[in-house]
């Protein structure tokens, strides 16, 4: 349920409707506005009375929220959700760029990448430190060691460190390194990691599940929000079709309806979603074109002999070059890089 205060409210009266609310069973959630103030109840609200608030002087409607994410919703927070990471933002004007290899194999390799991407403009640092695979047989990732490299390259270049956490266990360690943790799309339902990711304070890069719904995706959200971490980005990276072309299949659409129902950032895994890295270009261009709010794209200097994912791996100077030509699709949405 939404209450939208009246334009002048003061904030005496914002405070009464808000303790009237909490006596009635429900948690709230204040949005403050330009012009208006809007507070989001969560809880059981069936049996409170939509007339009884639209008698109060002070309010002025009250709307039901039928969908069952609640702080993820739009309608509790009208205005786009600007995310701070370490000086960067993820959400508004500048767009989010992502880029790294798949997984960090070395400190040569790292620093040598973070330093390529840095000079194209990416604005944060990707790199796996524990590695799921499909295959147990497959590399798993250096581990702690990984996690201390990738601090040593934010060290060298500055750049913000967005790493995967797989389960509760690791969280607080990988927390004492990186600035945001990614749940991958196999994790996109542990419940569990989501509640626990949910209690820290770290930003957290939520990618949608292979075969998830969009409620799914923000149910996920509204996991890690409802323990009380609101820094959550949603990142769409293609989901399992009949097509066998493509690792996955990009659900463009997915961006514009996202952030019609949420105010949550939106980015875009064009690596992930096609598994082929001459695809990665036009689709990360199709995807600043319909709104999303940055891109996560993986970049290795030798993809055939890499340990992760080379196929769908952008080379540094190919990374370049996309980044000159999303360029111009930016500005048409009033972007920046």
């Amino acid at each position: 349920m939404v209450i939208v205060m009246k334009i002048g409210a003061n904030q005496d009266q914002v405070g009464a409707i808000k303790r009237k609310a909490e006596r009635l069973g429900c948690d709230v959630q204040i949005t403050q506005g330009k012009d208006c103030c809007i507070l989001g109840l969560v809880g059981d609200t069936s049996t409170i009375s939509i007339s009884q608030l639209e008698a109060e002087e002070c309010v002025d409607k009250v709307v039901r929220v039928q969908a069952p994410y609640k702080r993820a919703n739009r309608l509790f927070h009208p205005n786009d959700s600007i995310i701070k990471v370490d000086g960067r933002t993820i959400g508004g004007k500048e767009l989010a760029i992502i880029a790294g290899p798949c997984a960090v194999e070395s400190e040569e390799q790292l620093i040598h990448i973070a330093k390529d991407v840095k000079k194209a403009g990416a604005n944060f640092l990707r790199g796996g430190a524990y590695k799921p695979r499909t295959s147990p047989y497959s590399f798993q990732g250096m581990e702690e060691e990984g996690l201390k490299i990738l601090l040593e390259a934010k060290k060298i270049t500055g750049l913000p460190i967005v790493t995967e956490v797989m389960s509760v266990e690791l969280v607080e360690k990988i927390s004492s390194y990186a600035d945001v943790l990614q749940i991958g799309a196999r994790n996109m339902q542990n419940f569990d990691l989501l509640k626990e990711v949910g209690r820290s304070n770290k930003t957290i890069l939520l990618k949608r599940g292979m075969s998830a719904t969009i409620e799914e995706f923000l149910m996920s959200a509204e996991y890690i929000m409802s323990e009380g971490n609101q820094n959550v980005v949603l990142c769409e990276r293609g989901i399992r079709t009949f097509e066998t072309f493509t690792r996955n299949t990009l659900d463009l659409s997915a961006i514009p309806v996202l952030k019609k129902l949420s105010h949550l950032p939106v980015i875009v895994d064009p690596s992930h979603a096609t598994g082929k890295w001459w695809l990665v270009e036009p689709l990360a261009k199709a995807a600043i074109a319909v709104g999303a709010d940055g891109l996560e794209v993986e970049v290795h200097y030798d993809p055939v002999n890499a340990l992760s994912d080379g196929p769908q791996s952008l080379k540094p100077e190919k990374f370049e070059a996309m980044m000159n030509s999303i360029k111009v699709i930016a500005e048409t949405q009033n972007r920046t890089i």
